[in-house]
């Protein structure tokens, strides 16, 4: 036994290092924020983010990040529920039960135990220590509990003890706590804001710097001011048709739009946006100086991302209800140990690859609820691709809603209401119509108003003949991945699947009659 105990003794202080040498987690969530309002992405924004333009200039920048989708006008909620999960849209549980989403409730493809398998339960089963600050509502409430120091509010105002600083100060004093005790663990911490989510009441002096006010009065418009923010390249004064759900809150209600699109509404609006955005970004810088000062930023991995794009004018639109680029697509960032500075990534990846990815960065066995794929070797440089396939489906408003897919340069997205009759198609070669341009942008007074004068091919390809065999191979491959992701809807140019009702709703919700095999959503599609 004398031999054995040094060997003991050994054997755990090895165990002991090497927990400490683990790496730490970063994850940095805004609340609705397209990726286009960043340099990194648009460099024409005049919005400045110095601390998130260093995060891209020292990691990688990806291109092809997106949010799979919403099954209610809180796109929030079902976003920040794949986040922690790491599941599909709908295998996720609701708020409420039954939920919004016909399957949330249903065992069958949403397990009971699922908060014990969400991200703060496994990386404190790791061994980390997990600490949160974000918004309050319109997220996992039973996930969000696993974290061992929780500091949730909702931040929207103009000072620092009612905005984003709010936020930051939590973190800032837990990084101060650990170092007072000398806490040696791995950290994981989810660092998410209230911002630049509306009501954006930005600070004055940021405000001031984007020419914009907080805007209060319906019936008056905001003062038209030279430093605002130009108008989006795809701004419309008005959406084309309606989109299923051009009565969410988000188009009629939010304070300082409300139903406007006109210019000098959007101007001021995406200046308040902006200014709550610089102040998220100012934020950032005084976390990542912490880590720097105590020694642990070249050891951490930080990731910046958002919940959701953001219309703000874009098509005509205010809110997140929506498949267009600006609102299915997310700014995504990582930095960290062994990540090429300056790189960039167009792998398509799901914000719910994050928890396999970084159980796979930390070398956590991911949960076997996660449906996600790890995109490590896409951050280590060892591959360019995560999967080939992007399916999208937003149905908070009437039914079937919307769905979209995606695969090389070509997009479809599909509109249809049960209730007014609403049945549109629109196909993109994102390559040449980058901005999901239509016809609506040719017009001469849009012109006018964007000072961007589209060519011919930027435009809707559904109703041209030379792109028919096109949108019928989009077609196909939406039909399979509604398929594949156990979508409880279809369309009605598409079979129906043997779809059944449930009882208990006031509108069709369908569900599927048995849930498909889980090994087919890991697949590359």
């Amino acid at each position: 036994m004398k031999y054995l105990a040094p060997f003991l003794i050994c054997f755990v202080l090895a165990l002991t290092a090497s927990a400490a040498n683990r790496p730490n987690i970063l994850f940095i969530i805004a609340d609705d924020q397209s990726p286009f309002d960043l340099k990194v992405y648009d460099p024409n924004s005049t919005l400045e983010t110095p601390n998130i333009d260093r995060l891209a200039a020292e990691g990688m920048v990806f291109d092809a990040a997106h949010q799979m989708g919403a099954w209610c006008g809180g796109v929030c909620t079902p976003s920040r529920h794949m986040v922690m999960s790491g599941r599909t849209l709908w295998h996720i549980p609701d708020k409420t039960m039954p939920g919004r989403s016909p399957l949330s409730a249903d065992p069958k493809y949403v397990p009971t135990d699922l908060p014990r398998h969400t991200m703060a339960a496994v990386f404190n089963d790791a061994g980390y220590d997990t600490m949160r600050t974000c918004k309050q509502g319109n997220s996992y409430a039973a996930a969000n509990k696993q974290f061992t120091v929780v500091h949730d509010a909702v931040k929207r105002g103009g000072t620092d003890e009612t905005g984003s600083a709010w936020h930051a100060q939590q973190v800032l004093s837990y990084l101060s706590d650990r170092e007072a005790s000398n806490d040696s663990d791995p950290f994981l911490i989810y660092f998410g804001f209230s911002h630049p989510h509306d009501t954006r009441d930005g600070k004055p002096e940021l405000l001031d710097k984007y020419g914009a006010v907080n805007h209060k009065d319906r019936n008056s418009l905001p003062a038209a001011n030279p430093k605002q923010p130009p108008l989006p390249v795809n701004y419309l004064p008005a959406h084309p048709f309606n989109n299923t759900d051009m009565k969410v809150r988000d188009e009629m209600a939010v304070s300082g739009v409300w139903g406007k699109r006109d210019e000098r509404t959007i101007r001021n609006e995406l200046g308040r946006e902006f200014a709550c955005s610089e102040n998220i970004d100012i934020q950032v810088g005084r976390v990542l100086e912490k880590l720097k000062s105590m020694g642990e930023l070249d050891n951490t991995y930080i990731v910046y991302t958002s919940d959701h794009g953001m219309a703000i004018g874009r098509h005509g639109l205010q809110g997140k209800q929506n498949l267009y680029e600006h609102t299915f697509r997310v700014p995504f960032i990582v930095k960290g140990p062994g990540i090429k500075p300056g790189s960039r990534a167009t792998a398509n990846i799901y914000l719910l690859d994050v928890l396999t990815t970084i159980c796979d960065l930390t070398g956590i066995e991911a949960p076997e609820t996660c449906e996600g794929s790890s995109f490590k070797p896409v951050l280590e440089g060892q591959s360019e691709s995560v999967r080939d396939v992007l399916y999208g489906a937003y149905c908070g408003g009437d039914k079937p809603g919307m769905r979209c897919v995606k695969k090389g340069d070509w997009k479809l997205i599909k509109y249809e209401s049960s209730k007014d009759g609403t049945k549109e198609t629109q196909l993109f070669n994102l390559a040449e119509n980058p901005n999901e341009l239509l016809p609506e942008h040719h017009a001469s007074h849009v012109i006018a108003l964007t000072k961007t004068t589209p060519k011919p091919n930027q435009t809707n390809l559904a109703t041209d003949p030379n792109y028919a065999e096109k949108l019928a191979e989009m077609e196909d491959l939406l039909l399979t991945q509604m398929r594949s992701h156990d979508d409880p809807y279809r369309f009605s140019d598409q079979p129906n699947d043997e779809l059944t009702n449930p009882i208990g709703f006031d509108d069709p919700r369908p569900t599927l009659k048995q849930p498909r095999q889980r090994k087919s959503i890991r697949s590359n599609q």
